[in-house]
């Protein structure tokens, strides 16, 4: 924030909440560059009024917040802070794989509440992660990035799908989501959130899981159909889940909060000081770019 004020006359909003569409419009029309992050509402009704504003600075690498066609018909540059996400939320993956299949998160809530009586030799038996099967959907960075720490960390060998073909070292490309959905004990969605994009965990490709695997997310909400994930987990068709973002967050169906099986997290991806931090110099080195009239380092 300082760096941005010192470059910038720095207009800083007192909430959290995300921008509504008249924040957006009137956002557009009075500065030269916007910083939106994660549910600011720059859809395409939100370039309809008067522009000043030369580009949009994303704080975060996805941007389906963002009508990027729109903005570029209005003549807006729009960039992202790709790179500076990638291992904090390859981490995050990795948590969820460990919590999911080892059930961490139902045995806290039995200690909390009170109600644990003690280790015995089947008490809350899970899935043993190291050598198995892990399945990416999307092979960018974070998808790599989660491949590596599969492989090197826990053995596990790697099949993945991508929306084109790509060589990863020691791992396998399979031609359909459904053809890694069969063969994985863990799919993991890493894909980058778009039109074609959505809901590609369908009830499919979820019937194409076996019945012990579990599905870790950590890509946008509406890359899962969630309602078809509710009724696979009520069915016990696939052994759990582990979710960080959400189809229409912050909202969480009461369906999933009460599945056990699922680890909900409250989108805490780039949740580390360090990371945010690097991710705001990268966006501030965008929206200078922008101000400046230059090409930007990270254009989407």
């Amino acid at each position: 924030m300082q760096a941005a004020a010192d470059r910038f006359d720095v207009t800083c909003r007192d909430t959290t909440q995300p921008m509504d569409l008249d924040e957006c419009r009137a956002a557009l029309a009075t500065c030269d560059v916007v910083l939106p992050t994660l549910g600011d509402a720059f859809g395409a009704a939100a370039f309809d009024g008067p522009i000043r504003a030369r580009g949009l600075a994303n704080f975060g690498v996805g941007y389906n917040h963002i009508d990027v066609t729109a903005a570029r018909a209005a003549g807006l540059v729009v960039t992202n802070t790709p790179g500076a996400v990638t291992d904090a939320t390859a981490d995050i993956a990795m948590t969820l794989i460990l919590m999911a299949a080892r059930r961490a998160g139902e045995g806290e809530r039995l200690v909390r509440a009170g109600a644990w009586q003690g280790w015995h030799p089947v008490q809350m038996l899970g899935m043993h992660v190291s050598g198995k099967t892990v399945g990416i959907i999307g092979m960018g960075r974070i998808g790599q990035a989660i491949a590596r720490r599969c492989a090197a960390g826990f053995g596990m060998q790697v099949v993945f799908w991508n929306r084109s073909p790509k060589p990863v070292d020691g791992a396998v490309q399979l031609a359909t989501v459904a053809e890694v959905c069969a063969a994985a004990d863990i799919v993991v969605t890493a894909v980058a959130a778009t039109a074609e994009t959505r809901h590609i965990i369908d009830a499919a490709a979820l019937c194409a899981m076996q019945p012990h695997a579990i599905l870790v997310n950590i890509a946008r909400g509406d890359v899962v159909d969630e309602a078809a994930l509710i009724a696979a987990l009520e069915t016990r068709q696939i052994a759990g889940a582990g979710l960080d973002v959400y189809e229409r967050e912050p909202q969480v169906p009461e369906a999933l909060r009460a599945c056990d099986t699922a680890v909900l997290l409250p989108h805490l991806g780039t949740a580390a000081l360090e990371v945010r931090e690097d991710m705001g110099r990268m966006a501030l080195a965008n929206a200078i770019a922008i101000a400046e009239g230059r090409a930007p380092p990270n254009p989407v």
